[in-house]
């Protein structure tokens, strides 16, 4: 079974950067697609960022040129780097497998303030 680790959350002033990991332990990492979720408050948990295994990217529109999504197969990990943010990205982020059939891990906090 495949656990994750979301780190790297924060708080951070509008327009400034952030970089989410996200460590995943087990030998079958990487066959999984990896995404990045987030919900806020009152919100359902939304899908923001896709890699496939082979490094494939996709965005929700709401980030799309702000957000880079990358994985390192080797190391077990995914990154989520965030620049021009904005305080409607406030949220807890959380990685999970593009279909999100993992086990969810605790997310991490992110507040963009105004």
């Amino acid at each position: 079974q495949v656990q994750l680790v979301e780190s790297g959350g924060g708080l951070v002033q509008a327009g400034g950067s952030l970089t989410l990991s996200c460590s995943a332990s087990g030998s079958i990492f990487s066959i999984y697609a990896m995404a990045w979720y987030r919900q806020a408050p009152g919100n359902q948990r939304e899908l923001v960022a896709v890699v496939t295994s082979g490094g494939i990217t996709n965005y929700a529109d709401s980030v799309k040129g702000r957000f880079t999504v990358s994985r390192d197969n080797a190391k077990n990990m995914v990154d989520l780097q965030m620049n021009s943010m904005k305080p409607e990205d406030t949220a807890v982020y959380y990685c999970n497998s593009n279909t999100g059939i993992l086990r969810w891990g605790q997310g991490t906090q992110v507040t963009v303030s105004s």
